[in-house]
């Protein structure tokens, strides 16, 4: 299993940026695809980014696609989520996501582990 652990959450005004970070610990965090997902208040969690083992291959939502940049750095353990020109509708907790098979490209990501999520509100 793998640990991970988001931070970088917070509250902003429509039109700033955030950005997320998700550490990772336990398996070998640089075989796995990793992923974002996000989950409004009365809502079903949904994809929001995904990206390869090696670092290639983004791919987005399309209510994201544009305004935010998913990446990783191996060496650190760690991926992130750029946000910006955010807006109200993008206000949910997010969730950092290890895939559930190793060497993926990020494309059908399933997820096979969670972070405990980090809450973004954005303001209008």
């Amino acid at each position: 299993q793998v640990q991970l652990v988001e931070s970088g959450g917070g509250l902003v005004q429509a039109g700033g940026s955030l950005r997320l970070s998700c550490a990772a610990s336990g398996r070998t965090f640089s075989s796995y695809a990793m992923g974002w997902f996000r989950q409004a208040p009365g809502k079903e969690r949904e994809f929001v980014a995904a990206i390869s083992y090696r670092g290639s291959n983004p791919n987005y939502a399309n209510s994201v696609k544009g305004r935010f940049t998913i990446s990783r750095d191996n060496a650190k353990n760690t991926v992130y989520l750029l946000m910006n020109s955010l807006k109200p509708e993008d206000t949910a907790v997010y969730y950092c996501a290890a895939d559930s098979s190793s060497f993926g490209s990020g494309r059908g990501f399933t997820a096979g582990s969670w972070g405990q999520g980090t809450q973004v509100t954005v303001s209008s």
